[in-house]
């Protein structure tokens, strides 16, 4: 639901599937770039890397819809200056449309071309595909990438400029880029960007996708994913002959369904049990009422968490069991974690007060396996966390290290400080390889909104602030820009419904240094607008973004008081 994207545009790009560099490389390096990424929300404590990137002479970009306040100014509370006087960050913002990425990073590649402001030894030598991009680029007008980026061509002029001027640089992108029907170009649109100059597998350069749970790097590694393998193998004969010899029993050569797939499943009657470790489906889904039906539909339903969500409340077709989890905390043995810089980190238990029914997950995947296939009960049996780590070691190359992490500081990076160090890249031909990559198309009705939705101040995803201390947002907030709220007659704290073709939500207008035509809401709140169907067409992750209208009503008219608590948004599709 995050970086799967990712995932698909950089395997295929250069061979790996995981962010390229390290925290540190933020560091004295000339330029940082965030494109769809608002780490000062997000991840916050890798702000205290881009503090000290600022201190050595690092400039920051920022390539947004919206100019985050937090991008702009943030107080550090780890330093003492940055905490008293806060820090500027971004040198550079760069605002475009929702879904303009690819218009706006085409057209600022299509000037570095124009202009020989790249790497041509580097392109020649370690990349191919080059040409075929080069003439995808003659094929679009600068006409066509201003209109769709939503920026004029001296804005994509001053980011290809400040690229040229960079001897290094990192990449940076989050979820304003892979969750869009065209996730996946997005991604490797960025890609692209890094390979003018060779911004990968070398000092203070890398491609990375960052990420903000702790389990979501570890876990897709793992395996627990629905497209491949542990250690990201394709689901081909022999890597299903590997582990089957590995691990002494048959391991089946069978694609698994994604969140939404089984959603699509479960409302067909096609899913007879669904297990949930975690997450939380009704909120994080777009359709509440489709998944509130789909979720209804399934016979079993097993929930597996450390709190209680509103998925476990959906009534059941038959059954539905919750079952506590122990935190990661108080796992017996302690437990490890993947960071976003591929760091392998030892997690141990904190003694302390136990909820006496709350079980380690391992644990009750262990003993279902085993009711499930007793057969195979020896075979997947473990005794303790330690095991699972000895078996990691073996089954997944990469993570050879892991089996010798047992105390608190224990900590290893798979792939050392770069991956595809010294412009060796891990695939079949060892070269980069460029995408051409096309305009979306994007169907905007004169006098519509593209919009795009926001998680706002968030602990773990699961617990949101009402109010947003970095932007002053309410979560019935809608961000809309000073030009429309003045073409619209419309002012802050004014009442207004957004329609899209699935739904509606209401909320107050909230002026805010976004680009003219675009809005920001909040999700889960205004989830109603969402075309559950949108999909990007590799990793199948949904398009949190839509096209609206946007109507102002009178005051009282069924719209939510800023005090009134959380807005309302209702879906008409059945």
């Amino acid at each position: 639901m995050c970086h799967s994207p990712s995932t698909f545009g950089l395997k295929g790009s250069v061979g790996v599937a995981a962010t390229t560099c390290s925290y540190s490389d933020w560091v004295g390096s000339d330029l940082v770039v965030f494109i769809g990424s608002n780490i000062a929300n997000s991840q916050p404590v890798a702000m205290k890397y881009l503090y000290h990137a600022k201190k050595a002479g690092t400039k920051v970009v920022t390539v947004n819809s919206y100019r985050e306040p937090g991008m702009g100014r943030y107080w550090v509370p780890s330093n003492v200056e940055s905490a008293v006087f806060g820090t500027k960050i971004t040198n550079r913002f760069f605002l475009i449309n929702v879904g303009g990425d690819i218009a706006f990073l085409n057209g600022t590649l299509k000037v570095m071309l124009a202009n020989g402001w790249v790497d041509q030894s580097f392109i020649a030598d370690h990349t191919v595909g080059f040409d075929e991009v080069r003439g995808a680029l003659d094929a679009q007008s600068f006409e066509e990438l201003e209109a769709q980026a939503g920026a004029p061509r001296s804005e994509m002029e001053a980011f290809a400029r400040m690229l040229s001027q960079a001897r290094t640089a990192v990449l940076v992108w989050s979820m304003g880029i892979t969750q869009h029907e065209f996730g996946e170009d997005n991604v490797r649109a960025i890609i692209n960007l890094g390979l003018t100059k060779g911004f990968v597998g070398r000092d203070k350069c890398g491609l990375m996708p960052i990420r903000g749970h702790s389990g979501v790097q570890g876990g897709a590694e793992m395996g627990a994913y629905a497209t491949v393998l542990p250690g990201g193998l394709a689901l081909n004969d022999e890597n299903i002959g590997k582990f089957t010899e590995l691990w002494g029993f048959k391991v089946e050569k069978v694609k698994g369904l994604t969140a939404p797939e089984m959603l699509d499943a479960a409302h067909g009657g096609n899913l007879d049990v669904l297990i949930s470790s975690g997450g939380n489906f009704r909120e994080v889904l777009p359709d509440p009422a489709y998944v509130d039906e789909a979720m209804a539909r399934i016979p079993l339903r097993v929930h597996i968490d450390i709190v209680l969500s509103g998925q476990m409340l959906t009534d059941p077709s038959d059954t539905v069991v919750l079952l506590p989890a122990a935190t990661r905390y108080e796992m017996p043995g302690g437990v490890t974690e993947t960071s976003t810089e591929r760091r392998v980190i030892f997690s141990p238990e904190i003694p302390g007060p136990r909820i006496g029914e709350a079980r380690p997950e391992w644990e009750i995947f262990v003993e279902l396996a085993k009711r499930v296939r007793p057969e195979l009960a020896d075979l997947v049996h473990f005794d303790s966390t330690s095991e699972i780590r000895a078996d990691i070691a073996r089954s997944i190359p990469m993570y050879d290290g892991i089996q010798h992490l047992k105390s608190f500081g224990d900590q290893f990076q798979y792939g050392g400080r770069h991956l595809a160090f010294d412009w060796k890249f891990p695939t079949p031909d060892g070269k980069a390889h460029w995408s051409v990559v096309k305009l979306p198309g994007i169907d905007l009705p004169e006098g519509s909104f593209l919009v795009a939705t926001r998680r706002g101040k968030q602990f773990n995803s699961m617990v949101h602030e009402h109010t947003d201390a970095l932007t002053g947002a309410e979560r019935q907030a809608v961000l809309i820009s000073r030009a429309d709220t003045e073409r619209l007659g419309l002012a802050s704290g004014d009442p207004v419904v957004l329609r899209s073709e699935c739904g509606e939500f209401r909320g107050r207008a909230l002026v805010a240094p976004v680009t003219p035509g675009n809005l920001q809401v909040h999700w889960p709140e205004a989830e109603g607008l969402i075309d559950r169907r949108r999909r990007s067409p590799q990793a199948g992750i949904p398009d949190y973004n839509a096209v609206v209208t946007l109507e102002k009503l009178a005051a009282g008219d069924g719209s939510p008081h800023p005090s009134d608590g959380a807005p309302s948004a209702t879906s008409q599709r059945q």
